[in-house]
């Protein structure tokens, strides 16, 4: 029988590459999978157990909660968009997406993860913006700009209130500080 399995912290390409690795030794048949969700089919000398294990061991974490697995769709639609520059009435998305108001989504978020669902937001930006920086192809407006920033100097501001240090600061250093996107809450 084909399972939904909801897996936290996955952020990125080399990670579906090692859960769906995980899955595949631990013999299911992998339907479809993408960032937090694995649709599989248990074969008959598939466990469980070891899959469960095997994911602890590299950062993952099988989500048993509709609330936690909500949060965690939550999280990776954030990524999603914010790698996209899709950031305007990001809020609004949200609620139509996953068919809840904003202020319950926010309250949820909050409560699960100790951080509300803005700043979560804030800091995922500020740590593309820290890669943005560290590639070197486009100039503070620009980043701004492709962010949906109002002003640079907004970016700027916050980017400073997170990190401790300017823009400018962090270019110069070249000591790239940058969080793995599941390292932010």
């Amino acid at each position: 029988m084909k399972e939904t399995i909801y897996i936290k912290n996955m952020v990125c390409n080399r990670c579906i590459a090692s859960v769906l690795s995980i899955f595949i030794a631990e013999n299911y048949t992998v339907e479809s999978i993408e960032l937090g969700k694995v649709v599989a089919l248990k074969g008959p000398k598939s466990n469980s157990e070891n899959v469960n294990k095997a994911l602890e061991e590299i950062g993952f974490e099988i989500i048993e909660n509709e609330a936690d697995t909500l949060v965690e769709q939550i999280k990776v639609m954030l990524i999603h968009k914010i790698e996209l520059a899709e950031t305007d009435d990001l809020f609004k998305t949200l609620g139509k997406e996953f068919g809840k108001t904003e202020t319950a989504i926010s309250k949820l978020f909050s409560k699960s993860e100790g951080i509300t669902l803005e700043k979560y937001t804030i800091h995922l930006k500020i740590e593309k913006v820290k890669e943005l920086i560290q590639l070197g192809h486009l100039n503070f407006s620009e980043i701004a700009y492709s962010l949906n920033y109002k002003t640079s100097s907004h970016l700027a501001r916050q980017f400073k209130a997170i990190t401790g240090m300017s823009m400018t600061d962090y270019k110069s250093v070249q000591d790239w500080d940058r969080k793995s996107l599941d390292q932010i809450v």
